[in-house]
């Protein structure tokens, strides 16, 4: 498997097990931006618990799936939005308003759009998920 990034890699492999319909599957290699990533999709109730596995090389991380994921992805190359613009890439992004989510990283931090949008800052699109 060719590598492209490794945010796209673990959004990958946690949309193939969720298809395949397994409960848990293991990412690696770790990274901060995936743990963010993957706290924003436990918060919003898409992802059970998760585990870091430390192998003293590349950490790997341990997902339990609940079957709540439909899709999941990476905008590449991350594009710049600003506050008032976050409402037009939801509606690009997503399939309908009330129904999932874009994470975005931002000078606070990595974060929803809902969040962003209360913060009334913009930032980089990562990703998204519903």
């Amino acid at each position: 498997m060719v590598r492209q990034s490794v945010l796209s890699d673990a959004l990958n492999s946690i949309k193939n097990a969720e298809k395949k319909g397994k409960r848990q599957v293991m990412i690696r290699p770790s990274s901060k931006v995936i743990i963010k990533f993957l706290k924003c999709m436990q918060s919003h109730g898409y992802i059970g618990e998760f585990e870091i596995v430390d192998d003293h090389r590349h950490n790997k991380i341990g997902v339990n799936l609940n079957g709540r994921l439909n899709k999941c992805g990476v905008i590449s190359p991350r594009l710049d939005v600003g506050a008032h613009d976050i409402e037009e890439w939801v509606q690009r992004l997503l399939p309908s308003r009330q129904f999932g989510v874009l994470v975005l990283t931002t000078s606070k931090g990595i974060m929803d759009h809902e969040e962003a949008r209360r913060l009334k800052i913009g930032g980089k699109i990562l990703g998204f998920f519903y």
